[in-house]
């Protein structure tokens, strides 16, 4: 199975501190990888190197999106690894919470649109014709996901679980080949996990989209996961099948406990 991201080596200093230390991560098409450890092992600043937030202190980050040659998006802006087929969501929600659902969703729109600032400002034939297929995709975005009765509902009002779902929606529509989910199990109770768990299932099986999350809920990790990768102080200490990961010693040591592996 082809790899659709590969991250060679990479490692992200600040100062004297090393955050991530010669990590290499691949993912292959079709996978729901996930990457878990201890608070502060450098997952996070993992996911913004690959989403460029931020450019690594060494190593490289290479895509083969499908259908398309093997590219290095190292060094690139946030937007424009979007537009390469990347899509993330974030440990703290990050919605715009005084618009609406729908509205949220077809912001997420924006990096596929074609019409230019002349567009905008004349609003010829084409680029209304644009907007309303921006509208109708968004529409159909949230019914995959669940979500379509609150369309019109501002963001903020939506129950906790809705806004972390209305997140992965943002980021689905921008048509993403590969989904990075921090910590999209934060804060939920264990009906919304479980709803969630079924959400990132069924995006995988009928989007074709692959997906990289970290998450601390285990129970989650461990029923969805096709592999997962085992951080601690920025070093990648384990990797491998839920099965090999669960029962491996330095894994126990650092992260699950003696209870977990009981």
């Amino acid at each position: 199975m082809a790899a659709i991201l590969d991250a060679s080596q990479v490692t992200m200093d600040f100062g004297g501190l090393r955050a991530v230390n010669n990590a290499d991560v691949h993912i292959d098409q079709g996978e729901i990888v996930a990457l878990i450890g201890p608070n502060g092992a450098g997952k996070t600043t993992f996911f913004n190197v690959i989403t460029g937030v931020y450019k690594p202190t060494t190593g490289d980050v290479r895509i083969t999106a499908p259908g398309k040659e093997t590219e290095s998006i190292t060094g690139l802006k946030p937007n424009k690894i979007t537009e390469k087929g990347l899509a993330r969501t974030f440990q703290n929600i990050r919605l715009f919470q005084n618009m609406t659902v729908l509205e949220n969703v077809m912001i997420g729109r924006h990096c596929r649109m074609k019409a230019g600032i002349a567009g905008a400002v004349f609003r010829d034939r084409k680029t209304r014709e644009e907007e309303e297929q921006v509208v109708a995709d968004s529409y159909a975005i949230l019914k995959k996901i669940g979500l379509e009765t609150f369309v019109n509902e501002l963001a903020k009002n939506l129950p906790y679980g809705a806004q972390r779902r209305l997140e992965i929606a943002r980021a689905m529509a921008t048509e993403p080949f590969l989904l990075l989910l921090d910590e999209p199990a934060a804060g939920m109770n264990p009906h919304e996990t479980r709803e969630l768990d079924e959400m990132i299932l069924k995006i995988r099986a009928t989007e074709k989209i692959s997906i990289l999350l970290i998450e601390h809920d285990m129970s989650l990790v461990m029923s969805i996961s096709d592999r997962i990768y085992v951080m601690d102080y920025g070093l990648l200490i384990a990797e491998g099948q839920p099965k090999e990961v669960r029962a491996n010693p330095a894994v126990i040591k650092a992260y699950l406990g003696e209870e977990f592996n009981a």
